[in-house]
């Protein structure tokens, strides 16, 4: 699912007070779901209630007056292990999840955690051996062979310094795992 924000402002004529207001959506030549979320009204010309991407208020972490490179941390999972990252960032940072199984799985049978199982994502279709699971935080997809697949859940983040990661596959099969990650401070644009 992927939602946009719009903001528009709307000019009054004079002074004049606003009463109701009638919102209607106009769609055509389309297909597929569209959700219509959180309709937010306000007096002024200074918007607030809204989060900034943290891109303008985060950089890539330093070292010697270079931005460092991603990290990486790949591993081999069998039916169940806690994975611990180590990020130097100054602060969390969106983590890229790469799953390549060595048997074929059974839909639904991958997931990855935080630490004791918060913030939680499962893979919605089956697998075959060689196949490249990628849960992308850099980008928000979900990704199987380079293809939209459908996922429940989040996708996952590293937290600053120690990150745990539980990650759970089918009972007695086996997976590569890959994480990688950006480490990052702040340092950006302050609003």
């Amino acid at each position: 699912m992927k939602f946009s924000r719009f903001a528009e402002t709307i000019q009054l004529k004079n002074n004049n007070h606003v009463v109701s207001v009638t919102v209607t959506l106009k769609i055509s030549d389309c297909n597929g779901i569209i959700y219509f979320t959180d309709l937010q009204l306000q007096d002024g010309d200074q918007l607030t209630g809204y989060t900034v991407h943290t891109s303008k208020m985060l950089t890539k972490m330093q070292e010697n007056g270079q931005p460092v490179p991603p990290r990486h941390y790949n591993g081999v999972v069998r039916t169940a292990e806690t994975v611990i990252l180590f990020n130097l960032g100054k602060t969390s940072a969106g983590l890229d999840c790469y799953i390549y199984p060595i048997q074929d799985m059974a839909a639904g049978s991958i997931e990855i955690s935080q630490g004791m199982g918060a913030h939680k994502v499962r893979f919605l279709d089956s697998v075959n051996a060689g196949d490249e699971l990628a849960l992308k935080a850099s980008t928000r997809q979900c990704l199987k062979n380079g293809s939209q697949t459908p996922k429940d859940g989040f996708y996952q983040y590293s937290a600053a310094w120690d990150s745990k990661h539980t990650v759970k596959l089918e009972e007695r099969k086996s997976a590569r795992v890959l994480f990688e990650f950006q480490e990052m401070q702040e340092g950006g644009d302050r609003l």
